[in-house]
């Protein structure tokens, strides 16, 4: 069952509000993306987009049109599912959002793995920081998310899938790595870097600092960067310390760079979440689900 074709290219514009990477995800040209929405407009006897400079937006009408390209296009995606699945097949394509460092260290063994078992299901993968993902799930960008921890929003059910803890990370060289322990007092003598704003993983250690009695504020935080990849290697070129999730570990210190240090009376526990909107998850984001229960028991 395939999406109306000319309102898809109205809903991926919309969703990139750019007529170029509108072209680009749906391998057409600009100039038939162009023609498809000027038809549109014509049906509708209306203007969807208007131009801002160098951009677009969607114009009132457009608006509507786009939350009602958003419904239609989920029940054409579960209806396509539901026959799938009636007839015995999984096939279609999973839109997939997930947290930086979820999407660096825990799904790439899963994914490849899923498509391996299901070749005929088509996954997508979008990156971003625990905020933007939820935004991606209530604007129904994606279908199913993975986030490390969460906001509470009413609109999106969170479902815990994997234990994770967040260490104290040093480059070998640093003056305090070869401490055994550091008592929680130390950590007001070192400079950080630490995850930007809006990180799920920055949330959690901001929390858990101040339950353990330290004051975020007096800490000296150099720098936020965007993922724990740009972390580790500002770590190896400063002299700060940096909060990292155990998912990472096992790449931290293998060449002998880093060392992961104990404070005393601090563990940071947390536990990544599978999120989608309230009520049923889609077929296929369900199937996704029992798979990676199924994988993480292995």
């Amino acid at each position: 069952m395939v999406f109306d074709f000319r309102l898809h290219v109205f809903y991926t514009v919309a969703c990139r509000l750019s007529f170029t990477k509108a072209a680009e995800e749906l391998f057409i040209t600009q100039p038939a993306i162009t023609k498809h929405i000027r038809l549109l407009e014509q049906q509708l006897n209306t203007r969807l987009f208007e131009r801002r400079g160098n951009s677009i937006a969607l114009t009132e009408s457009g608006q509507i049109l786009w939350q009602y390209s958003k419904k239609i296009k989920v029940l054409y995606d579960l209806a396509a599912q539901d026959i799938a699945a009636l007839a015995g097949m999984n096939k279609g394509q999973l839109h997939i959002g997930a947290s930086t460092t979820i999407a660096q260290y825990v799904l790439p063994g899963i994914l490849a793995a899923f498509r391996k078992a299901y070749p005929d299901i088509t996954l997508e993968l979008i990156t971003g920081n625990t905020e933007q993902i939820e935004q991606f799930m209530l604007s129904s960008a994606i279908d199913l998310g993975f986030i490390e921890g969460h906001t509470k929003n009413r609109q999106i059910k969170y479902l815990p899938f994997l234990n994770d803890e967040i260490v104290l990370v040093a480059h070998a060289a640093h003056e305090l790595a070869k401490y055994r322990e550091l008592e929680l007092a130390d950590l007001y003598k070192a400079s950080f870097v630490m995850r930007e704003q809006g990180s799920g993983t920055l949330e959690i250690i901001r929390l858990a600092l101040k339950k353990a009695g330290l004051k975020w504020k007096q800490l000296a935080i150099e720098q936020h960067l965007d993922s724990t990849e740009a972390i580790k290697s500002y770590l190896l070129h400063s002299n700060c310390l940096a909060f990292i999730s155990s998912q990472a570990v096992q790449t931290i210190g293998a060449d002998g760079l880093f060392k992961i240090i104990k404070v005393k009376d601090l563990q940071i526990n947390r536990p990544l979440n599978a999120i989608h909107l309230q009520g049923e998850a889609s077929p296929l984001a369900s199937l996704f689900l029992k798979f990676v229960s199924r994988y993480n028991q292995k």
